[in-house]
């Protein structure tokens, strides 16, 4: 009994923060022209602590909110480290901070890259991009971002010598890469270069949402639906995986893995597969497993996929014959596992390896193909 009511006492002390931490932020206002630029103290990707004092000899200071998912940020990365590396020989001091938190962005959030908002994500977008500015990490407590009040990604911020602040907005209104050339934001670094009056001091943005630590709702309702998903494991024989190798049915770029559960690198491995999938499904892109586990280990099959709430599409084998198997799947394939192939619709086997793969660059060459893409 007492042990009951110790529970139902941290239940409701739950809600209370939960209700709490929901209710009780406002909602962030962007920082109006003319005003002073808020201090703060960030880490960079690069091992230092940046503040503004840390830019003083520059004449005009640029702030841009962005970060690594975002498939907008994305489409702009190329214009900002081109605007970066134009001026700053005259003196300019731009400066990338990353205002997401990593509690508020959700898998399916991530189908447009290759990297989440982490700190350590920042790093490996920086040195993969060159990034040659300082690029800093505010997504623990977001006390920047709630201070500068950028509604989307990216959202740029343009300071005079003052550290007053002369243009708010987008850093142009072309999206798709190639098709501008960052004219907004270049003329207000020209007009305060030159002291000059912007012209345009304030213009709209669009991207994706700044992820506020306490709006994850969403997050937690869709990982909710996501783990209630129905887990299946059916029967497959050697027609059945020609088919699947063919791939020429749905338009998919397809992720197919092969793996049985005595193997320890496949059950290592799987829960990586899991992400790859939440993260893509949303796109022209499908995962489908193979258990090469013998027929009657079925039910210990489908019990690991259901621990692991894997809600894509599952077979087994039908045949304990493995050597059938392994030629109608691929045979270059030497019958090691795991296994994995990623084909293209008509059957273009580009990625094929036996052993595990690299996480990170099986999510580059998924976002990166004419299938998938960064960009709208």
């Amino acid at each position: 009994m007492k042990a009951t009511r110790k529970l139902i006492f941290v239940l409701f002390l739950f809600s209370v923060v939960n209700c709490y931490s929901q209710t009780s932020h406002p909602e962030p206002v962007t920082l109006k022209v003319g005003s002073k630029a808020p201090d703060f103290s960030l880490p960079g990707i690069d091992g230092k602590t940046y503040s503004l004092k840390d830019f003083d000899k520059s004449p005009v200071v640029v702030i841009v909110f962005s970060c690594n998912h975002c498939p907008t940020a994305q489409a702009y990365e190329d214009r900002i480290i081109a605007i970066d590396k134009n001026y700053r020989p005259k003196g300019v001091a731009l400066i990338v901070i990353s205002p997401n938190s990593t509690a508020a962005l959700n898998y399916s959030e991530l189908g447009y890259t290759d990297m989440g908002d982490s700190f350590e994500e920042m790093k490996l977008r920086a040195k993969d991009k060159g990034y040659t500015f300082p690029y800093l990490y505010d997504g623990d407590n977001q006390k920047c971002a709630l201070a500068y009040g950028p509604v989307a990604t990216p959202h740029c911020f343009v300071f005079d010598r003052n550290r007053i602040l002369q243009y708010v907005g987008r850093v142009d209104g072309s999206e798709k890469p190639g098709t501008g050339q960052g004219e907004d934001l270049r003329n207000a670094i020209d007009e305060v270069l030159g002291r000059k009056t912007v012209a345009n001091t304030v213009t709209k943005v669009f991207g994706c949402s700044i992820k506020w630590s306490w709006k994850n709702e969403y997050t937690q309702k869709l990982y909710k639906q996501w783990s209630e998903l129905p887990v299946t494991l059916e029967d497959i024989d050697i027609k059945g995986i020609k088919e699947l190798v063919k791939n020429d049915s749905i338009g998919k770029l397809r992720l197919i893995n092969i793996w049985a559960t005595w193997c320890g690198p496949c059950v290592t491995e799987f829960p990586d597969l899991v992400i790859i999938d939440r993260m893509y499904r949303g796109r022209k892109f499908e995962l489908i497993t193979i258990s090469a586990d013998k027929k009657d280990k079925k039910q210990d099959v489908l019990n690991f996929l259901k621990q692991h709430q894997a809600s894509n599409k599952n077979y087994i084998f039908n045949n304990d014959d493995v050597y059938q198997m392994i030629e109608a799947i691929d045979p270059e394939w030497q019958g090691g596992l795991p296994y994995t192939m990623v084909i293209e619709p008509g059957g273009k086997i580009i990625y094929r390896k036996q052993d595990t793969v690299d996480p990170q660059q099986m999510k580059k060459l998924i976002v990166d193909d004419k299938y998938i893409g960064r960009y709208y």
